[in-house]
């Protein structure tokens, strides 16, 4: 028996005749029982029938699918998510004929069924006549997704889901979209879908709208699809165009990830259009007024001006003045007194600085900043503060050949030329006086401002070579020396360090048919005889007449002092006859 807690189904009613004819009088009975039997024999288990709700009682809903019986679904079928029923009394149905009378005296129906067979019956119209259908994502399979048709599962392929590989099939999952049937076969219910198809299809008509609406030089709108280092690609409509790194901004664009992300909508110009290679190139800076448009009159020369460093290079640095417009300031225009090798010992990108403006060039987009020029140049007033015979003290910063470089003040240096390191010695290099980081005094000799040169000397602050050898001999000494140099006319020979005498070739004791380089070498030593000292020419005159020669032994000994000395250079002086 059953429980007394299972709800009871509904007697069945017999329904009455329904012939779709009201008018019955007149018919006999053989005849109204054939006219029910031909309406019944229309009835047939597996199929599908329209009926109309009667009731919902309990775990059953009555139809009355004017059949002889009333047909009994069950509740559950009919039941939302929600748990609510989405039937009521009244309202028409299509149901699945599953059994004409069952132990109840009901006809079992099933709504299920018979909606997964108007399913199928649906997807086979639609396949025949080339129509789209709807569907959703459930889940990723191998080799593409499976799509929920109406309560049939179909097959998506990953080549049919779009024109375009998607990265992210997940992302799909749960999403409703149309579809073309690739394949159908209902005995194996094998469904194959194709999404490709449709949004080729929108994409081509989507184009020529957007064809139709794109002109040069006219203002468009689209969404960013892409960024790349290059540009961004924006989706116009069916078609992407391109818009470059150069037209984003008239300033400076390191990434167009600067500007844009990706699903940005955003407004462009049109700046060229090729309908039939299908290319456009696009531009986002014209939409604003150039800003070299009227730079002469924002940025008149002379003008002090302050930006944003931006860019540092091996020949100056790159200064924004404002988005669009950069200024460079030259490595030669940072500094009055120092020699700027590297602008990064000057200035850092990001840094504030402060010009002015030394050149505009609107045609090549150009314009030059002097960071000196907010200075005085130091060398306008050097001779003020550095006149012609003031003493100075400082530092030795670099040495050549020629002389010695001495920093006077931060980014002023003096020369001492060769010649004013000594009073008679003729160096061959500054080193034999001066080394770098000695710290020397001098004086001013000269001042040229408008060439940027400063001449200092040091002669006097030295000893003088000449005069000390002066006040120590006098005319009738005998002195000893080395050969300095031969030449035709005489021998010069170094008496002292710095100090030379000439040995005319007449006041050589020789053999006369021999020439001086045959009896003589440079460095020989000798002993001579002064018979002529000119303090004011600075000559002593030198004979060996009447000198007794060197001994073996002196000339030893002379040699050894001479090679403890510095080496002499050899003679430019002028010397002549007498």
């Amino acid at each position: 028996m059953p429980s007394s807690d299972e709800p009871k189904k509904p007697k069945p009613q017999s329904r009455a005749l329904d012939t779709g004819n009201n008018n019955l009088e007149g018919l006999g009975m053989e005849e109204l029982l054939n006219l029910y039997d031909k309406k019944m024999a229309t009835f047939a288990e597996g199929e599908i029938v329209r009926g109309r709700v009667i009731k919902v009682s309990g775990s059953d809903v009555v139809v009355d699918i004017g059949y002889k019986s009333e047909g009994l679904l069950p509740t559950q079928q009919v039941t939302g998510f929600d748990g609510q029923v989405k039937v009521k009394a009244g309202d028409e149905i299509e149901v699945f004929v599953e059994r004409l009378e069952d132990s109840s005296g009901y006809v079992a129906l099933s709504r299920e069924k018979a909606e997964r067979m108007l399913v199928w019956d649906r997807i086979e119209e639609a396949f025949k006549a080339d129509e789209a259908i709807s569907g959703r994502v459930i889940d990723r399979v191998k080799g593409g997704l499976s799509v929920d048709v109406g309560g049939v599962k179909a097959f998506l392929p990953g080549s049919l889901i779009d024109t375009k590989p998607i990265k992210n099939l997940d992302a799909l999952r749960g999403h409703e979209y149309n579809f073309k049937i690739v394949s159908f076969d209902k005995k194996r219910t094998n469904i194959v879908l194709s999404r490709r198809a449709i949004v080729e299809v929108e994409q081509a008509a989507q184009k020529q709208v957007t064809f139709g609406r794109l002109e040069e030089g006219k203002m468009t709108h689209g969404v960013v699809k892409n960024i790349t280092d290059y540009g961004v690609f924006v989706d116009l409509g069916g078609i992407d165009g391109l818009l470059h790194i150069t037209d984003i901004s008239w300033g400076r664009v390191n990434h167009p990830s600067e500007y844009f992300n990706v699903g940005d909508e955003i407004e462009v110009m049109v700046l060229k259009f090729d309908p039939a290679a299908e290319r456009v190139s696009l531009g986002y800076k014209q939409k604003s007024q150039d800003p070299w448009s009227d730079v002469v009159v924002r940025y008149p020369l002379g003008s002090k001006v302050g930006g944003k460093v931006v860019s540092l290079a091996d020949y100056g640095a790159f200064v924004e003045l404002e988005d669009g417009v950069e200024g460079l300031i030259h490595v030669s225009e940072m500094s009055w007194t120092k020699k700027v090798r590297n602008p990064s010992k000057m200035l850092t990108v990001g840094s504030h600085v402060d010009a002015v403006v030394s050149d505009v060039n609107v045609q090549n987009r150009r314009i030059s900043l002097s960071l000196k020029a907010l200075e005085q140049n130091p060398w306008d007033t050097i001779a003020e503060r550095y006149p012609v015979g003031a003493v100075i003290s400082g530092k030795v910063r670099n040495l050549t050949d020629f002389g010695a470089f001495v920093e006077v003040e931060d980014g002023i240096d003096g020369l001492i030329h060769i010649s004013d390191m000594s009073w008679n010695r003729r160096l061959k290099h500054p080193n034999e006086v001066l080394k770098k980081g000695d710290t020397v005094q001098a004086r001013v000799i000269n001042v040229d401002g408008e060439n940027q040169r400063l001449s200092l000397s040091v002669r006097e602050f030295l000893p003088n070579e000449w005069e000390n050898f002066a006040k120590s001999h006098n005319v009738g000494d005998l002195v000893v020396g080395a050969i300095a140099k031969i030449t035709d006319f005489g021998l010069f020979v170094r008496l002292a360090d710095g100090v030379e005498g000439l040995a005319h070739v007449s006041e050589v004791s020789r053999d006369a048919k021999v020439k001086l380089d045959k009896n003589f070498a440079a460095g020989d030593s000798i002993r001579t005889r002064i018979i002529k000292m000119d303090p004011h020419e600075r000559k002593i005159g030198l004979t060996t007449r009447d000198v007794e020669p060197l001994t073996d032994e002196e000339r030893t000994q002379a040699s050894s002092e001479a090679a403890a000395e510095p080496a002499a250079q050899e003679s430019t002086e002028p010397w002549t006859d007498g």
